[in-house]
């Protein structure tokens, strides 16, 4: 398992914890107006990017190259900038642009720390809700409201009979895929709402979260926060989930065995 030094941890964390806060000041002071939207596939489906998102994406940006000027960085709007560091960062500025656009509080900034390709440290930060998680090691991750900070970990005792699931399918799976997994169906009583879920999942108030068609960008943040508070996330097919796509992510081993056969038939 790639890890950082203890020293490394405490030093990006920090600056990641600094970084939250930032975001949510520039928010307020520079992005709570009237915004533009576009779509990025013009006739041929609909994504939307306004452009709080790219100047989201620059202020990040700046952020990091001004500590860590070495690091690679990767972004959803503005691609990719490629050093020989071994450290990247992975930065989706508005996860959950639909939201952002109608006015549900749900959207966030996630940033991953990558070493080696692998997710190390993860940001989630909600600036409406004044609310953001992050992980500072391989086993502890906190939440931070309304200036308190609380250590989270996920619902360990949870099973297939009392789990509070919830899955979104974005578009990616048809009607008749949808018939072939009814347990789920039946069991999709917890709203989905973007990154939250998953941050939900990791503080315990879900059991399990169920998503299609996720990018890098939308995953890579939220996985370190999941392993840190004691969760199992793969792909549906029980793969890495750095490779992003279906994912998966649940309270034990058990319940995660019991949803990934439940799921065969459409992964």
């Amino acid at each position: 398992m790639i890890k950082l030094k203890s020293s490394e941890y405490k030093n990006y964390s920090r600056f990641l914890d600094n970084l939250a806060n930032k975001l949510t000041r520039f928010y307020y002071l520079k992005l709570n107006r009237p915004f533009k939207v576009f779509n990025k596939l013009k006739g041929r489906g609909y994504d939307p990017v306004t452009n709080a998102d790219r100047a989201f994406e620059k202020f990040i940006s700046k952020e990091i190259k001004k500590r860590f000027p070495n690091h690679q960085i990767i972004g959803e709007e503005f691609g990719h900038k490629k050093t020989k560091s071994d450290y990247s960062w992975v930065i989706d500025p508005i996860d959950g642009t639909r939201s952002f656009v109608i006015g549900n509080p749900t959207w966030s900034n996630l940033i991953s720390l990558n070493y080696k390709g692998v997710p190390v440290l993860g940001l989630a930060n909600f600036p409406i809700l004044k609310k953001y998680y992050l992980n500072t090691s391989v086993n502890s991750a906190f939440v931070s409201e309304q200036g308190k900070k609380r250590k989270i970990k996920v619902n360990h005792r949870s099973t297939f009979s009392n789990m509070k699931l919830s899955a979104a399918f974005h578009g990616s799976l048809s009607l008749n895929q949808q018939k072939k997994i009814p347990q789920i169906l039946k069991r999709m009583q917890f709203p989905c709402s973007d990154a939250l879920s998953y941050s939900h999942f990791a503080e315990g108030k879900l059991d399990v979260v169920i998503q299609c068609g996720n990018k890098i960008w939308d995953i890579h943040a939220l996985i370190p926060i999941i392993k840190s508070a004691g969760g199992i996330v793969t792909t549906w097919k029980n793969d890495d989930p750095k490779k992003a796509g279906n994912i998966i992510c649940t309270a034990n081993k058990s319940l995660h065995n019991k949803i990934l056969k439940i799921l065969k038939p459409v992964s």
